[in-house]
């Protein structure tokens, strides 16, 4: 059965947001965080301190995504406040492995005793610091910071080899609102 579903975020103070052509901007001081929110039939307008998710013919999928599209939105709006923190940690026991960050990519050397590094991509906005053997990954994008991690984790992924005993590889210890704290 088809009904009209409207719900309505309160937009803290100090935050300016705009939605245009899919696209909803908020900004906080010199932080400005965008992201592509659109689906067929889902309308989003931005009234005085508000923004407003409505659906005229709504179903069970409709409601799922404005649901999806609220939780995207707090994740903005905690962003805007402080930075997403993710801690990685790097465990080599067969080869010592090097890790270092060069522009947009961090460099993993000498992994299982390879002579051709590996690579991750890192994201716009995202900052990772390498001290030893412990990677932070922080930002104030939630996407950004999270995918990022997940480049650094699958650019030491083993294949065919077992796992408790071939330990080598970078893996996730801490990450924000997870299982991990």
């Amino acid at each position: 059965m088809k009904t009209k579903i409207t719900r309505e975020i309160e937009i803290p103070e100090g935050v300016n947001c705009a939605y245009t052509n899919g696209i909803l901007k908020c900004q906080k001081d010199n932080v400005e965080i965008e992201k592509e929110l659109s689906y067929p039939q889902i309308e989003i307008r931005t009234e005085g301190n508000k923004i407003i998710i409505s659906c005229e013919k709504a179903n069970k999928k409709h409601y799922k995504i404005i649901m999806s599209f609220i939780a995207h939105i707090k994740n903005i709006f905690s962003g805007l406040s402080e930075k997403f923190v993710y801690e990685l940690e790097s465990a080599n026991i067969h080869f010592p492995m090097s890790i270092k960050t060069e522009g947009n990519k961090v460099t993993i050397s000498n992994f299982f005793g390879e002579k051709i590094p590996r690579h991750a991509k890192i994201l716009p906005k995202v900052n990772v610091e390498i001290k030893g053997n412990k990677i932070t990954v922080s930002s104030h994008d939630k996407e950004a910071a999270g995918q990022t991690v997940s480049n650094l984790e699958r650019a030491t992924k083993i294949k065919k080899r077992d796992r408790r005993i071939f330990q080598d590889g970078i893996y996730l210890i801490s990450k924000p609102g997870g299982k991990y704290e």
